[in-house]
């Protein structure tokens, strides 16, 4: 610094006062700034706690009117809210406190330099003319150093911020794209698993132990267990919404793992055990699937889907609105949406993953019928909790524990199965279960 002031031709007693401006106000900038950094990183955990509130409180709002919790939910928003503005309220007076700190330094350094400057005219060995470009010189450097401590009282919650996206980027997704991806199949629709595990990360006990089952083109396998005996974990290994911690699943005797991600989506369709309908109209959700399906196509869907009747009477009809989630719409017509947009994909095989459930027994049964016909040369395979739904599957395989402890058709299991007879005869009377 007093290089400058040499080469500026400033009077060089006085560059003391410059070389000690910026250092002090270095030291101000990072003695708040220390303070900052810890305050930003609560005030960030402490806004997601209070969005994650207000996320629940609306999607939950139903269940708090049901149970009248209008006032706990009320005072869980005030705590974290409480919490959050406490927070922003230290770190707000930190910010607020730089600024005067800031002025404070600049306008001692003016009083110390109009002060040395006096003494130094008065005895002859400076013109006023220097001290008038020593002043100006001085401020634009403290004016540069002001902006830059302005910039740096962004620095603290931009570098919290940067490192909890860091953290979100900086995460490997377990379901790890093929290197050398197989790009085509036979087409057949085959599936099997063999063997497969799955324990999911942190817990103590697998969902899934050494479970073997084949399904193929033109049957309908059956999968049916007691709740907790891993039959979503299962179908979910075949879409690879995760990967099988053990074993192997194949279609067309290719392991789902090196199949191409664009492929599998393809041949594989998953009617989820709670259906999710993005908001956009009864057509765009359809359509999800294959966009290049006609209107025909849509309405054949939802025909097959026991649904073109309740389409049809809404207002627009394809292009009726649905809202995020579907919640303008009931549970069962939720499902036979889902089950059509299933359909208009036309995959290889079909995941029903409970997917009846909401269903009454007559429309389960002319839902099940129209599969039938429609899936006559797919693969097809149906989780279920109503024995009715699956009771006439070409093969049903029951689950206990993660374990397959069955296979067989209805009467077989019935004779042979005991945790297929009491899961039967938990819904049926003997009469009704033969």
């Amino acid at each position: 610094m007093g290089g400058i002031v040499m080469a500026l031709g400033l009077d060089v007693p006085l560059s003391g006062v410059l070389v000690a401006v910026v250092p002090v106000l270095g030291v101000c900038v990072m003695l708040i700034v220390r303070k900052l950094r810890p305050m930003f990183r609560t005030m960030q955990t402490r806004l997601d706690t209070v969005n994650r509130v207000l996320r629940e409180q609306i999607t939950g709002n139903r269940v708090i009117r049901a149970f009248v919790r209008d006032e706990y939910e009320q005072g869980r928003f005030r705590t974290s809210n409480t919490e959050l503005t406490d927070v922003a309220l230290r770190t707000g007076n930190l910010l607020a406190l730089m600024f005067p700190v800031v002025m404070t330094v600049v306008n001692l350094s003016s009083i110390a330099v109009v002060w040395f400057g006096a003494h130094r005219i008065d005895s002859g060995g400076m013109q006023i003319g220097d001290l008038t470009a020593f002043l100006a010189y001085l401020m634009q450097i403290v004016m540069s150093v002001m902006m830059a401590t302005f910039m740096f009282m962004m620095v603290p919650r931009a570098e919290v911020c940067a490192e909890r996206i860091q953290e979100v980027l900086g995460t490997s997704s377990s379901v790890v794209p093929p290197v050398a991806p197989v790009t085509e199949l036979r087409r057949h629709g085959r599936l099997e698993i063999r063997g497969a595990g799955f324990r999911y990360p942190g817990a103590e006990e697998p969902v899934l132990r050494s479970v073997d089952l084949v399904a193929r083109p033109g049957e309908v396998t059956a999968v049916i267990g007691s709740t907790g005996s891993g039959k979503s974990t299962l179908l979910g290994l075949v879409p690879r919404l995760f990967d099988a911690t053990g074993g192997e699943v194949l279609v067309d005797d290719v392991p789902v793992a090196d199949l191409d991600p664009a492929l599998l989506a393809r041949t594989v369709g998953l009617v989820p055990q709670k259906p999710y309908l993005f908001a956009g109209t009864v057509a765009s959700n359809l359509r999800y699937g294959n966009p290049d399906a006609t209107d025909d196509e849509l309405w054949h869907a939802l025909e097959v889907a026991q649904g073109r009747d309740f389409v049809e009477r809404l207002e627009g009809g394809l292009n009726a609105p649905v809202s995020q989630g579907g919640t303008n719409v009931s549970g069962g017509q939720r499902q036979r949406l889902a089950i059509a947009r299933t359909l208009v994909q036309r995959p290889e095989i079909y995941l029903f993953d409970d997917s009846f459930s909401a269903l009454d027994y007559a429309t389960d049964a002319a839902l099940r019928a129209a599969l039938g016909r429609e899936t006559s040369e797919a693969t097809v395979v149906i989780v279920a909790q109503r024995v009715a739904t699956i009771r006439d599957a070409d093969r049903i395989v029951v689950l206990d524990e993660g374990r397959v402890v069955g296979t067989g058709r209805h009467h077989e299991l019935m004779a042979d199965n005991e945790t297929y007879r009491e899961i039967v005869l938990s819904q049926l009377t003997e009469a009704e279960a033969a």
